[in-house]
């Protein structure tokens, strides 16, 4: 090695390195040793030869390579167009080679950051892999997307699963073919890669035998203290949710109370993450007395509990306690996500039986017809459901990780691969992100709700047909809901379509408003005031035509928060002001602070 190679550089410690490798090695075994413990006699999902595909994905691949291979032509097409893009590569490779100039053959798309290191582009090396990569991904998707004769389910399901491959098979997810990683390792002397290895077995200890990504680092955020902060009390509690009032910071208020439902497959901070991002804070300075369901994070004495028990005892009970914490019977409403989801129920539920305590509803990103149920649908199919509810039943709930995993792989690029570049090869510790703390802070499903909700909803679609659902000996018809309504979806969502949950205004009676947020189905509810705007909205007025399409273009785009539209629309049902309400200071005696201790529990206590 030269002078200069050691100046640069670094080589390990080699008495470090043996103590590292030694604790590795130990917590690695104990890792094995209770991931076997857990296989002892497990055998649900498993074939014959002992192969488990409780995804179901070995028959949808295999219906496709059928109806593939019957017709040869177009495969031996589809091979022959590879073969002349990767010509086309060579020949341009060659060129920049031998001192000359080429225009590349394929790019990665703006928002691709998986090849943003200069090396990609200025090192003709990692570009040919780069492109050869890019074309082959293009090919193999087109090419299972253009197979005729498959149904849409088993299509979709192609579609998504080859997606999961490409992605996981892009080289940056690769020592040696990142050029940001093997610098780092040259740089390093391999420290990085150690790094990452007692990442990668730290992260399978806490998921126990599990690979448990951490996205964030844990440890810089707690909820009360720097997360779900904003001042408020809990009032009202019972084995499902507490119900927390906020404390005003206006010497007026509207007369009627704003009550917040949020899904329960999350936890309700995302709407109050920090004071700048906070929907619940705005909400609370607007002038609403502001009151919000935290659901419990359930456990296995809670296996019973159903979709009617989370109505009755979520937003039915919440009203009941909120007129006794304020004195006043009427309240608007928000539902946010499956939250949503219930809410429209509710309200259904309610106009049956002459219950009009809700003077108006607002939807966030809520699905109600569920016939176009985006790539989350992938996973609905009568093997997949069948495994799940045996796992469900034997627990008593849905793991929050199964469906914290589950969303994430609808983004596996920014939400998997992207921390296995950063925490495994490059040895980096997760940056402390408030939002991505939430989303690692997943919560459990009972049993028999998941249950209803997926099977009901997602594979039956019964929401929407009058009747076809009863809560409580209730029959229900969404069309009942002739309440004011304003519905806020968001362009780019990938768990509720946006052009899915539009139905929603041809099913309402009632005046609804429809407002199209930029973003996703997170930070384009989460899009606070600010300069500059971030993203922007659309709206049109007059009645929405039944194409979504149609009504997005004749639609206004505004820059900046939907937050001011929606508290403008609210105000017109407010009710008036009235001095604004302490919380305690009715017929609810405070039981403790917010955020309370329903929000605190965590998945894997």
């Amino acid at each position: 090695m030269t002078e200069r190679q050691d100046s640069t550089t670094k080589l390990p410690d080699p008495v470090e390195l043996s103590r590292t490798m030694a604790s590795i090695a130990e917590r690695s075994q104990r890792i094995v040793q209770e991931f076997l413990e857990k296989q002892d006699g497990a055998s649900s999902g498993r074939d014959s030869m002992g192969m488990s595909d409780p995804l179901n994905i070995g028959a949808a691949f295999l219906e496709m390579t059928t109806k593939m291979m019957a017709d040869p032509a177009r495969m031996f097409q589809a091979q022959l167009g590879l073969w002349q893009d990767y010509m086309s590569l060579w020949q341009a490779t060659t060129s920049r080679m031998l001192g000359g100039a080429s225009e590349p053959v394929v790019e990665a798309e703006r928002t691709d950051r998986r090849f943003k290191d200069q090396a990609w582009d200025e090192s003709y090396v990692f570009d040919y892999i780069k492109q050869t990569y890019l074309l082959t991904a293009r090919w193999m998707q087109k090419t299972v997307q253009d197979v005729d004769g498959l149904d849409d389910k088993t299509r979709r399901k192609v579609d998504f699963y080859t997606r999961q491959f490409v992605d996981a098979m892009a080289p940056s997810n690769f020592v040696v073919s990142n050029p940001e990683v093997l610098r780092a390792t040259m740089e390093s002397g391999g420290e990085n890669l150690v790094k990452g290895l007692e990442n990668l077995v730290s992260d399978l200890e806490r998921g126990h035998g599990k690979l448990d990504i951490r996205m964030t680092d844990q440890e810089a955020f707690e909820v009360g203290k720097n997360v779900a902060t904003t001042p408020g009390k809990v009032v009202f509690e019972n084995d499902l949710m507490q119900l927390i009032q906020y404390s005003p910071t206006t010497e007026t208020v509207m007369r009627r109370p704003l009550l917040i439902v949020p899904p329960w497959i999350n936890k309700f901070y995302i709407l109050d993450l920090r004071p700048k991002n906070s929907f619940i804070r705005w909400a609370v300075e607007q002038g609403l007395t502001v009151f919000v369901v935290s659901w419990v994070n359930p456990d296995e004495t809670l296996a019973q509990k159903s979709f009617d028990d989370y109505m009755l005892e979520g937003p039915i009970a919440a009203l009941g306690a909120i007129e006794r914490a304020t004195g006043e019977r009427e309240v608007n409403a928000i539902g946010y996500c499956i939250g949503g989801t219930l809410m429209a129920a509710t309200v259904a539920w309610m106009a049956a039986k002459g219950d009009d305590r809700i003077k108006s509803i607002t939807y966030f990103t809520t699905m109600i017809d569920f016939a176009e149920a985006g790539e989350l649908s992938v996973f609905i199919d009568e093997e997949q459901l069948a495994a799940l509810e045996d796992r469900m039943n034997k627990a008593g709930y849905l793991d929050g990780r199964a469906m914290a995993t589950t969303f994430n792989m609808l983004r596996a690029n920014d939400l998997i691969w992207s921390f296995v570049i950063n925490n495994y090869l490059m040895g980096k510790e997760p940056f402390p992100f408030d939002l991505l703390y939430w989303n690692s802070d997943s919560t459990r499903m009972p049993a028999a709700m998941h249950s209803f909700y997926l099977r009901r909803m997602y594979q039956q679609n019964d929401l929407v047909k009058p009747g076809n659902i009863t809560l409580s000996g209730v029959p229900i018809d969404l069309s009942e809901n002739r309440l004011p309504t304003f519905v806020l979806s968001t362009r780019e969502d990938h768990i509720a379509p946006w052009k899915s949950t539009y139905a929603a205004t041809q099913i309402y009676k009632g005046p609804v408003k429809f407002c199209l947020a930029g973003s996703g189905h997170i930070a384009g509810v989460i899009n606070p005031p600010a300069t500059p705007p971030k993203y922007g909205y659309w709206t049109r007025k007059g009645k929405a035509p039944k194409d979504p399409e149609k009504w997005l273009e004749g639609a206004q785009h505004t820059d900046g928060s939907w937050w001011p539209e929606w508290t403008s629309w609210l105000t017109r049902h407010g009710g008036g002001q009235v001095p604004a309400r302490v919380p305690g200071d009715h017929q609810l005696a405070v039981i403790e602070d917010a955020p309370g201790r329903y929000v605190k529990v965590r998945a894997g206590d």
